[in-house]
């Protein structure tokens, strides 16, 4: 019989605007919000536990956020610094296992199941953990989870922010998840969950009433994911090593934006971006995707596979050019702009660099 599985989420509580807090000890107590300036179209990429209380999260317009909270104080992040920070964290966790997967530079999975670090109980380890993140980083505080599947651990971690840390056990898991909110599943957003509300799913318990046939008939492929995990199912392994599937990079501009001319300008320092990022990573793509909002908020794609590697932005802004004919740009105002690459599939280019004359990789960009 196998052994059940150890695994723990650990989650930052309110990292950027915490790691501002500690750089800026006069900060401590207020309501900091970092992300864009509040007098354009920026947006809030994190807040303290104190801005929150004014009902401002993550993604939120930063003009918005200002009027709820017009004593905050407002930073750009640092992105490098988050992510010294994250690598002292990553650090912490490769004391206790290899198997390690991060989500971003604020949280992440891992698998203690056969721990060889003297500490049998994962609960004990992701105490450990807590205490080794607060003292080595200047205290910081995160939140853990630990549970047997993902999903339950991830859930976990939520719980009792901030500095919290809840065990969900098999013989408690039922129980949990029938009393969950249906807001508190991960990947249901606010669309899904009107939608739940709609056909009465409030809770867990809810969820569980309905067969994998109906939820996939309402909610598609996600029906099926819904099903499992109402009824405490989640095998996805925590995989230490993710592959990186695309690099990219958008804008959103200060005002609405139609004269083509100006959109093209504002591509090719975009696609630049992207080129840094490319040679940073050390990948190359085949597929490029332009990504345009219009003023309206109706957001589209255009993607296109080619036949010579992308790194290059002169390369890149080629194939933009394209993909801008089968959109609206020049005729309806434009408020976000963006380009991604992907399809790195190392064998296909390697025959592609092969076949093709040699491109201009080290060019300067335009």
């Amino acid at each position: 019989m196998p052994s059940i599985r150890k695994i723990i989420h650990i989650d930052m509580d309110a990292f950027y605007a915490s790691v501002e807090q500690r750089d800026r000890p006069e900060l401590k107590g207020q309501p900091v919000i970092v992300g864009g300036d509040p007098q354009s179209r920026g947006v809030v990429a994190a807040c303290s536990y104190e801005a929150r209380s004014f009902g401002i999260h993550s993604a939120m317009p930063a003009r918005q956020a200002y009027k709820r909270c017009p004593q905050a104080v407002f930073l750009k992040p640092r992105f490098e610094v988050y992510k010294a920070v994250s690598t002292q964290i990553r650090s912490v966790f490769h004391e206790y296992t290899d198997i390690v997967e991060p989500l971003s530079l604020d949280e992440a999975f891992l698998d203690v199941t056969a721990n060889t670090n003297g500490a049998s109980s994962a609960t004990l380890i992701a105490q450990a953990i807590l205490k080794a993140i607060y003292d080595r980083t200047g205290q910081l505080t995160a939140s853990a989870g630990v549970s047997f599947n993902k999903f339950l651990a991830k859930v976990a971690s939520d719980y009792q922010k901030p500095r919290g840390l809840t065990v969900i056990t098999p013989n408690q898991a039922c129980y949990f998840i029938d009393r969950l909110p249906i807001r508190k599943f991960f990947g249901v957003g606010k669309v899904t969950e009107q939608k739940m509300h709609r056909l009465g799913i409030m809770t867990g318990a809810d969820l569980k009433k309905l067969d994998r046939e109906k939820l996939i008939a309402a909610f598609g492929k996600a029906g099926s994911y819904f099903y499992d995990i109402a009824n405490c199912n989640d095998n996805r392994p925590v995989r230490p090593h993710r592959k990186r599937k695309s690099i990219g990079s958008e804008t959103t501009m200060p005002y609405d934006v139609i004269d083509k001319t100006l959109i093209i300008d504002i591509l090719k320092k975009i696609a630049f971006k992207v080129e840094e990022r490319l040679r940073q990573s050390g990948h190359q793509g085949i597929t490029v995707t332009l990504k345009v909002k219009y003023f309206d908020f109706k957001c589209i794609t255009r993607s296109m596979t080619v036949t010579e590697p992308l790194m290059d932005s002169k390369v890149i802004i080629k194939y933009i050019r394209l993909l801008l004919r089968d959109t609206e740009v020049g005729l309806k105002k434009v408020r976000l702009l963006g380009i991604t690459v992907s399809n790195f599939n190392s064998e296909c280019i390697k025959k592609l660099r092969y076949t093709q004359i040699p491109l201009p990789f080290y060019q300067t960009p335009v």
